[in-house]
């Protein structure tokens, strides 16, 4: 999951500049002072080690080493990003923000582009770099024909956890959710067939904020305006999901600032006003995507079809997007296209997908309204006037 080195590079080493120290199996003590239970990921800047007490859960060590990252690299001026990123034929860049079970993963394995990165990268001056070495994919349900990339790179050097397989045949059940839903493998980057190596791009052009919508009611994809972009980035909304997190069996409305607050040293807006300048000196486009609910809310509607989703994100690529008509989206104020090749113009918009009733639709997108303006009362002290008003009108 981190960069692995050479054999050169290892007999060179030195001291290392961060140690961690995993001891998973050893539960913390919650009678010590900041521990509240058995599991407990402590970082200390001052000592340069991490302690990981309590879980198993290998994501530990490179969210653990992010977290550094997100404390280094904005003060050497440069910004940590917790997103996918990919590259097109013509050198075109993308970056892909999302939290787990949003499809940043999936979304960026295309085999078209050349795959940077799965989820940690930095953008610099000159471009972006991937922090890791390899990916940490979710294989719950996972198969050839969703996933054909994922599913092809777990072989001979990939690392399954918590997977259940056949012990005569060897197989393993993806299915399977008898020990979790979060179901993962730990793969090299190179095993992905269209894997850029070594992980660097130019800058980006596109920006994807990747969203799972459980009441249904967030278009499958929108163009934002600057200042949208920045408030959607601190509000960081989606779902937590079965399979993202212990104890979660069904979508549950979060806010996440900048699509990683557990990861966050310093306050969001730091974040989100350095991304703001790399928008602007770059001239990208940002685009909301939820790969969340249609035509109703989590237990009424649809989740969005991936084939869908890819061919929103294809659509954003080819510049489609770009040269669209749009409309104005309700409650949100978003600007959403009136056609998208490939995806039926009844999904595009939740108002018209919705199949309960307009009373029903009515209610529920003021509800999601009322959760964003809520949340976001956290951040108006140090947010501007623009990026406050870009919020959903009631």
């Amino acid at each position: 999951m981190l960069i692995r080195p050479t054999r050169e590079e290892l007999e060179n080493f030195g001291e290392p500049d961060f140690t961690i120290f995993n001891a998973g199996q050893c539960a913390a003590d919650p009678h010590v002072e900041g521990v509240g239970s058995g599991t407990s990921v402590a970082i200390s800047f001052e000592r340069k080690q991490m302690v990981i007490l309590g879980t198993e859960y290998a994501g530990e060590m490179k969210k653990g080493v992010f977290t550094v990252m997100h404390y280094l690299m904005p003060k050497a001026g440069v910004l940590s990003l917790h997103s996918s990123c990919n590259e097109g034929p013509d050198g075109d860049v993308s970056l892909f923000f999302g939290l787990s079970g949003t499809g940043k993963t999936t979304l960026s394995a295309d085999p078209s582009r050349l795959l940077i990165g799965d989820d940690e990268h930095v953008w610099t001056e000159n471009g972006v770099f991937n922090i890791e070495g390899g990916c940490y994919a979710k294989t719950i349900d996972l198969s050839a024909e969703k996933e054909p990339e994922i599913f092809n790179a777990i072989r001979f050097g990939s690392v399954l956890e918590n997977v259940i397989y056949n012990p005569r045949t060897h197989v393993a059940d993806y299915s399977d959710r008898s020990i979790t839903e979060n179901t993962r493998c730990a793969y090299p980057i190179d095993f992905i067939p269209s894997a850029k190596v070594p992980c660097v791009g130019g800058k980006p052009q596109n920006i994807v904020l990747l969203t799972c919508d459980a009441f249904g009611v967030l278009p499958p994809v929108a163009k934002l305006t600057p200042a949208q972009a920045m408030y959607h980035f601190i509000s960081g909304y989606t779902a937590k999901i079965a399979g993202t997190e212990e104890g979660v069996t069904e979508p549950e409305a979060t806010f996440s600032s900048c699509f990683g607050q557990p990861f966050l040293v310093w306050h969001p807006v730091k974040y989100a006003q350095m991304l703001a300048r790399k928008m602007q000196e770059n001239n990208v486009n940002v685009w909301l995507v939820n790969t969340g609910w249609n035509g109703g809310a989590y237990g009424a509607g649809k989740r969005i079809s991936l084939k869908y989703s890819r061919a929103i994100i294809d659509a954003i690529h080819s510049g489609e997007l770009q040269d669209a008509e749009y409309s104005t989206y309700g409650v949100f104020n978003l600007q959403i296209p009136t056609a998208v090749s490939n995806v039926p113009a009844k999904v595009l918009d939740p108002s018209r997908a919705w199949e309960g009733t307009t009373e029903e639709f009515n209610g529920t997108i003021s509800k999601l309204a009322h959760l964003f303006l809520a949340n976001f009362k956290k951040y108006a002290d140090k947010a501007t006037p623009e990026i406050i008003a870009a919020g959903p009108r009631l």
